[in-house]
């Protein structure tokens, strides 16, 4: 009996160079069968390539995982196009299963609080990456692959508690998360045929969660965000991607859910 997969996958993965999103991508590669191609995103092209290299001489890089990147600003109209563009250039008949990962996004600026935010131009910039691309490159990746049969399409936005719970300081970053989810919740009820999932994945050790500990302008916020890495309680990328994949692999949950790490 073969081991559970995810098909021929198309997958597409944003916020590909760093933290957890690299480790999606590494992740996802042990679980798609030869055949399938991966576009990563992200604004830093060195990173992107050293992944790519990485991905093209490992294991499912040699049984034929095509992988292909695309440096881009998600915040601009072209960046979307160019992603979209590179998602269909290595598509092919054989693939049956597109997957999109929304994993890239910003804290924003977390040094003041809600009343400090009176310059439009500012909050425009933020909601641009986070929410409107957000929304658009799904938009986009739907139009692009159709639903028709023997092709499963599944699309995951990396949400955070912070969607559903107020954290002083964060104003921008709760709103986008909490706006993200909620795209995802009414795409869920417009398309059954779809799967549609927001992982949270928990206080991750990355340099986001570095940010929160140096930069809150809430005092009580930024001690706890220190408090937790001195204990150790911060997860690695890799132990909460493993519940990511025993997600998508098992396939069992609600469309639209919000689903955190310590659910599973």
């Amino acid at each position: 009996m073969h081991p559970p997969d995810l098909g021929r996958a198309l997958c597409i993965i944003t916020g590909a160079s760093r933290g957890f999103g690299r480790t999606i991508a590494q992740e996802l590669s042990h679980v798609v069968k030869p055949g399938s191609a991966f576009v990563l995103v992200a604004r830093s092209g060195d990173d992107l390539r050293t992944l790519q290299a990485e991905l093209t001489d490992s294991e499912a890089g040699r049984a034929g995982l095509r992988v292909q990147y695309v440096e881009a600003d998600l915040g601009l109209p072209e960046g979307l196009e160019r992603v979209t563009t590179a998602a269909k250039e290595v598509a092919t008949d054989l693939i049956d299963h597109v997957l999109l990962v929304n994993n890239a996004g910003s804290l924003g600026d977390i040094s003041g609080f809600t009343k400090s935010f009176t310059d439009m131009a500012e909050v425009n910039s933020y909601l641009s990456l986070n929410v409107s691309s957000f929304l658009c490159l799904t938009a986009q990746i739907l139009q692009a692959f159709p639903q028709r049969p023997g092709l499963r399409r599944s699309v995951v936005n990396i949400s955070s508690l912070c969607a559903l719970k107020p954290f002083s300081s964060w104003v921008l970053y709760c709103s986008g998360k909490a706006a993200r989810d909620m795209i995802f919740r009414v795409l869920a009820e417009e398309e059954p045929d779809l799967r549609v999932l927001n992982y949270a994945p928990g206080p991750l050790d990355t340099d986001m969660q570095l940010e929160a500990r140096s930069k809150s302008g809430d005092m009580l916020l930024r001690k706890s965000c220190n408090e937790m890495f001195s204990k150790g309680q911060l997860l690695s990328c890799e132990e909460s991607c493993g519940k990511l994949m025993k997600l998508l692999m098992e396939n069992t949950y609600t469309s639209g859910a919000h689903i955190d790490f310590y659910d599973i």
